[in-house]
């Protein structure tokens, strides 16, 4: 008996997203997490800039790290703009941290940031997964049954 898919979060305005991590990466377990940002880079997100294409996630101690993600220098910025690829923290309870330095630790899983985005309330929210890294021959099977359902939509919409 499989899972019950969870609902999806509230995405109103994604800014980034992570479209490689779901071909290198079985995604096991999804989470929400707030992200703390300086002012200049939530307007340097709120005009769509920003890239989570080689992010991962870490846990320090007892805090959630987002390490490597880059959100370019606002613009209109003074000498008090942020660095654009800095450490920014994720904001988890405890509880969910402890679990997923458990998973990491124990069953060999990675933290991969599936997509950076405003909910319905205008807060910065990253899209966590539990993943574990897919070998050669998984990838391979990932690209057949790609070109296959492609494959189906052509024909559907030739003979259909």
């Amino acid at each position: 008996m499989s899972k019950p898919v969870p609902a999806p979060f509230d995405k109103q305005k994604v800014v980034a997203e992570n479209r490689r991590a779901r071909f290198d990466y079985f995604v096991e377990d999804r989470f929400e997490a707030g992200i703390q940002l300086t002012g200049t880079e939530v307007k340097s997100l709120r005009h769509g800039e920003g890239s989570i294409a080689e992010a991962y996630a870490a846990v320090e101690g007892e805090e959630l790290w987002l390490i490597n993600s880059h959100i370019p220098e606002y613009s209109h910025g003074n000498r008090l703009n942020h660095q654009p690829r800095r450490p920014r923290k994720l904001l988890l309870k405890n509880r969910e941290i402890a679990k997923l330095n458990g998973a990491v630790a124990r069953e060999g899983l990675t933290l991969v940031p599936l997509s950076l985005y405003f909910n319905g309330r205008g807060r910065a929210k990253v899209e966590l997964a539990l993943a574990r890294g897919k070998k050669v021959h998984d990838k391979r099977e990932t690209i057949k049954q790609r070109d296959w359902k492609r494959e189906q939509q052509r024909l559907l919409r030739r003979n259909g």
